[in-house]
């Protein structure tokens, strides 16, 4: 395994992250393609013992059932000094008033119900999930800021958005002395590109960790066009990622197939190699659901593709209208 700094702080991060959307009881929520309790300890024992120390999960994954198994998970594992774990808030929790967005009621709340799901004293990194266009982002800001003094967060973070609000939020923090946004959570990957044009380069500049999500875009540049699997066939919210460009994505996932096979890989280490090759990523979050996935991931840090490789995948692309935001 390779470690990297988290963007401009002193916090040493494992290359792969391990997303844990994958992991929670598949009756709770509405991912019911996601692993039981049994099956998801190993996977994230397999990803400890290949020195992943980076779990990004979300208080809404599973109805925050993934942060009570990543939580016990941890503890019988591995000890929480080592791991860098991350949590979100934003999305809804309960229904009626105040049970969703980035509120200073929220925000306290769920970080306290998380922290209890995952059975520690704090996170390393609480990211918002997405923008509340609902809050004043100074009363979200504060927050945070006071959840971090509280010691209850050592970093905070920022997940999909626009980059002129994101460049807004850190000013106002800026200004204001509040703690700062260490990182951007985004979509990235071959199949959607449109976080190039202004929210990879500020993030480079302004010394921001990126660990993007669905760097696989949901599994489909590991595996022909027409191929399905149970997750893209119930995944309601991938089902609308990837529908604008259909014919050059499919000439980019053509592609990854005659790269993985020139290479002598497969093809999901040619798709987490584009993104490990862009020098904003910080790491990548790996959805794993089976163990070859984790040993994909962890060898796709060796393959270097060339400049023409780099150009024949990216040739196809056009642009998309934005995506992922919601």
């Amino acid at each position: 395994m390779e470690y990297v700094k988290f963007g401009g702080t002193g916090l040493e991060v494992s290359k792969i992250c391990l997303g844990c959307m994958t992991f929670g009881d598949p009756g709770r929520g509405s991912h019911a393609w996601t692993l039981g309790e049994e099956e998801s300890r190993t996977i994230i024992k397999q990803a400890l013992d290949l020195g992943v120390n980076f779990l990004d999960t979300a208080n809404t994954y599973s109805d925050g059932s993934s942060e009570e198994l990543v939580g016990r998970a941890i503890k019988d594992f591995a000890r929480r000094e080592d791991i860098v774990l991350a949590t979100k808030v934003f999305n809804r929790m309960r229904p009626g008033p105040n049970g969703a967005g980035l509120s200073r009621k929220a925000i306290f709340d769920e970080i306290d119900n998380s922290l209890r799901r995952l059975g520690t004293d704090y996170v390393d990194l609480y990211q918002i999930h997405r923008f509340d266009y609902a809050t004043p982002i100074e009363e979200t800001l504060e927050a945070l800021h006071d959840v971090v003094k509280a010691g209850k967060a050592r970093y905070i973070g920022a997940s999909s958005m626009y980059a002129w609000q994101f460049a807004k939020m850190l000013y106002t923090s800026r200004l204001n002395g509040w703690t700062q946004f260490v990182s951007m959570q985004d979509h990235l990957n071959l199949l959607y590109r449109e976080e190039e044009r202004e929210m990879l380069p500020f993030c480079e500049d302004q010394k921001i960790a990126v660990i993007p999500w669905s760097p696989l875009a949901r599994g489909r540049l590991t595996r022909d066009w027409d191929e399905k699997t149970a997750r893209s066939e119930t995944d309601e919210f991938g089902k609308t990622l990837y529908k604008q460009a259909e014919d050059a994505d499919r000439k980019i996932i053509d592609t990854v197939g005659q790269l993985a096979k020139a290479h002598g890989v497969s093809r999901a280490q040619i798709g987490t190699a584009w993104v490990l090759q862009k020098s904003a990523v910080t790491a990548p979050i790996i959805g794993a659901s089976k163990p070859h996935h984790l040993s994909d991931a962890v060898g796709a840090l060796t393959v270097k593709l060339s400049a023409e490789d780099v150009a024949a995948l990216e040739e196809p692309y056009v642009p998309h209208h934005v995506e992922g935001f919601k």
